[in-house]
């Protein structure tokens, strides 16, 4: 497959194509308690890697994937002619850099290899700041040769920034983009545009149902879906503004591909596949089952073409867009998982940040800074129902996040600060007053609107000023005021 296109290049010594297989319904075949023919699932990825499509996705958590793909490079491929994309998406709360060693040794051991290809880190919640650490931790194994690139998955634009802007150096970010699902159009796209930073897609068939299969047929029924990927974009499809809408998106997809002699599934992936950030689509095998080589490589085949873009536009406008940036399913209402909610990924959140009770009762959250022990005072300190947020800047331990980046510093800091509220039993939502400071007047406006973004649906009472702060690599500085009643 000699195709200009087929291959992308993400790194210099990356290169993967741009079709990419996902495993990630291995877990689905294996649930329940059931069990693959390792052997033989191994085999049937060759089928891929001799049509060209050479890259594999997976993760830590798709059942025995990284098995699978593991005898398939000893058995089936050749040398370094294939790419093993996985995952570590570790329990939250933090890990050590022992784990992190001991995550990346296990996806070794796994995949029968010495270096990992790209691993891509997943975060559960971003008030919590240790997922900067495992990222830390990651980046010292990367240097140590077990791996050759990082990425991040599901990681929304802020946060990407905030990576960034801390020295991390990933590049990808493998986040859901589809027609259903247009949230890396804009923010995210640009970010990545601007720190070369390729968005590998996933959901781009929305499961099977931007599929010939589904166009006039009735709805399902949630209960009468049998695959998981099919229960998860069936909510996308109810959030994008239902089924009706749905079937005029599919109606309007079977002409542009009546067009070309194509499927609706090439369109729908064509479609992403030509927008400009996207190193490659992800779209998902059962290995040994429903195999669709030769339909997908017609993607390679042709362009879509201005005027199909076109025509295909009132129909992406007709949707509802999906709320909040890319990654947010994985983190707040509405769950678009399978289960329409967290409960097949973790038992519970922990807190942050380690909480004391004083003697007089008041409750305090420690976020660890060396600055709280010397100047005496809490991250956070709880009273009835009032929690009070001390100045709060870019610093995680020994180190400033976002040096030279307001935006990036303000995002963590606010991240701190709803860490702190999480910590004591309250939420963002809580906030009634926030104030502040900045050093340098010209970012006035890009902390204003990291503000708007974050507390906009909450507006909270609020002061911003310039002012000296202590540290030259500290650009802001705020504090929080927030009030839980006891009916809430």
């Amino acid at each position: 497959m000699d195709r200009q296109d087929a291959h992308t290049e993400l790194a210099p010594d990356l290169r993967i194509s741009r079709i990419i297989t996902g495993l990630w319904q291995i877990a689905d075949m294996e649930r329940d308690d059931r069990s693959l023919d390792r052997e033989r699932a191994a085999c049937a990825m060759q089928a891929y890697s001799s049509a060209g499509l050479t890259t594999f996705d997976m993760a830590d958590h798709y059942g025995s994937a990284e098995e699978i793909a593991g005898l398939f490079a000893r058995e089936y491929a050749d040398g370094d002619s294939v790419q093993m994309l996985t995952k570590w998406v570790p329990q939250p709360g933090g890990s050590t850099r022992e784990k992190a060693r001991e995550a990346v040794q296990r996806a070794l051991d796994r995949l029968q290899t010495d270096k990992l290809d790209l691993l891509q880190y997943h975060a559960w919640n971003y008030a919590d700041p240790s997922h900067l650490d495992d990222l830390a931790y990651l980046q010292e194994l990367r240097d140590e040769g077990l791996i050759r690139h990082l990425g991040l998955t599901n990681f929304d634009t802020a946060h990407l920034r905030v990576v960034l802007a801390s020295g991390v150096r990933v590049v990808s970010n493998q986040i859901c983009y589809s027609l259903l699902d247009q949230r890396a159009q804009g923010d995210m796209a640009r970010l990545c545009a601007a720190e070369n930073v390729k968005i590998l897609a996933f959901g781009t068939l929305a499961g099977g149902f931007l599929t010939d299969r589904w166009l006039d047929k009735p709805e399902p029924a949630m209960a009468s879906l049998a695959t998981w990927s099919h229960m998860k974009y069936k909510r996308y499809i109810d959030e994008a503004g239902g089924w009706a809408t749905f079937q005029q998106l599919l109606q309007v997809l079977r002409k542009i591909a009546d067009q070309h002699d194509v499927s609706i599934a090439n369109i729908a992936s064509r479609y992403i596949l030509e927008q400009p950030t996207v190193g490659g689509v992800i779209i998902g095998a059962r290995l040994g089952k429903n195999e669709h080589i030769r339909d997908n490589l017609k993607l390679l085949n042709f362009e879509i073409g201005d005027n199909n873009i076109a025509a295909l536009q009132p129909a992406i406008d007709k949707m509802v867009t999906i709320p909040g940036d890319c990654g947010d399913e994985y983190r707040k209402p509405p769950y678009l998982t399978a289960s329409g909610d967290l409960s097949h990924h973790l038992d519970s959140l922990p807190s942050p940040y380690p909480t004391q009770t004083g003697a007089d009762g008041r409750m305090q959250a420690l976020s660890g800074t060396q600055w709280e022990d010397i100047a005496g005072f809490s991250r956070a300190v709880r009273i009835g129902d009032r929690i009070l947020v001390s100045g709060t800047t870019a610093t995680h331990g020994d180190r400033v996040i976002g040096v030279g980046n307001s935006q990036a510093q303000a995002d963590f800091i606010i991240d701190k600060i709803e860490g702190a509220l999480q910590s004591l039993g309250g939420s963002l939502e809580n906030v009634v007053r926030v104030r502040i400071y900045i050093r340098d007047i010209k970012d006035w406006e890009a902390v204003s609107r990291v503000h708007g973004r974050r507390f906009g649906h909450i507006k909270p009472v609020n002061t911003l000023v310039r002012a000296d702060l202590v540290g030259d690599d500290y650009l802001v500085e705020m504090e929080a005021e927030a009030v839980q009643r006891s009916d809430e």
